[in-house]
């Protein structure tokens, strides 16, 4: 699984299939998408008109955050694979522990119902329609709820990481677990791409903002996922060849968003 991958998210469906073929073009090789994204069927189209073997690309969806029953996510699964178009899905995750509705609103972890996504994932595995599943937004509760219940432990927890937000202690009981961390929201939505320290360490190593908080993640042990439609900064993303020193890693990860913003 290449460690630089593309998101999609708010790339709307006409767009992104062009988006997927001009990132193959300069050589991306796997791509994050949802169904509540709403782009399934382009990033499809986008795959199928490239000129790349399917077997050299690694595709991820997430179910349904509405889902949350054995049926419902059987047909999810097939819904997705009629969308792609495709005979197999390479990373399928759950979005959320919670249905989006209910985030922040209530204390409802939903344990029983994410162990039945769960259960409809893995013999989907077993069927070949996904060849590798795991969690998206899960906390260190959730994750836990499918080590001890499932057959399959999840290859993946796909959260937010960049620089101002490390959530270690998630990160390294993920880790301790063999659990991969992906890393959305690399570049903090662009909020933090001007802030005044971030600019300060990148003119250190002569780079890009962009690419000093990519080595940033990637240095954390993360898959990251930026997401951009423009090519010179598909580019860019992908040409991250330096290290941060460990000294600098160490203060980078002192950071803290709030009072980042403050100093732009």
């Amino acid at each position: 699984m290449p460690q630089i991958q593309l998101g999609t998210w708010l790339i709307n469906n006409d767009d992104v299939r062009k988006t997927i073929r001009q990132a193959i073009e300069v050589g991306y090789r796997a791509f994050d998408t949802a169904k509540d994204y709403g782009n399934e069927t382009g990033v499809g189209k986008g795959i199928w008109n490239s000129d790349v073997e399917r077997s050299d690309i690694f595709l991820t969806t997430k179910l349904p955050t509405a889902v949350k029953d054995y049926e419902g996510t059987k047909k999810a699964i097939d819904d997705a694979l009629d969308r792609f178009s495709l005979e197999y899905i390479d990373m399928m995750l759950i979005h959320s522990p919670q249905p989006w509705i209910e985030v922040n609103r209530t204390n409802d972890r939903h344990f029983e119902g994410n162990l039945e996504n769960w259960r409809a994932m893995e013999e989907a595995v077993k069927a070949g329609k996904i060849r590798a599943i795991g969690v998206s937004n899960f906390l260190e509760e959730d994750v836990d709820n499918i080590v001890k219940n499932g057959s399959i432990k999840p290859a993946v927890n796909q959260i937010e990481v960049h620089i101002g937000k490390v959530p270690k202690e998630l990160m390294d009981y993920c880790q301790q677990l063999g659990i991969l961390i992906e890393a959305y929201s690399p570049l903090s939505h662009g909020r933090l791409l001007n802030e005044r320290k971030v600019r300060e360490y990148a003119k250190k190593y002569k780079v890009s903002a962009a690419q000093l908080m990519l080595a940033f993640d990637l240095q954390l042990g993360c898959v990251v996922l930026p997401k951009s439609d423009n090519i010179s900064e598909m580019k860019d993303n992908l040409a991250v060849n330096f290290k941060i020193s460990a000294e600098d890693m160490a203060e980078l990860i002192k950071l803290k968003e709030k009072v980042l913003t403050l100093s732009v």
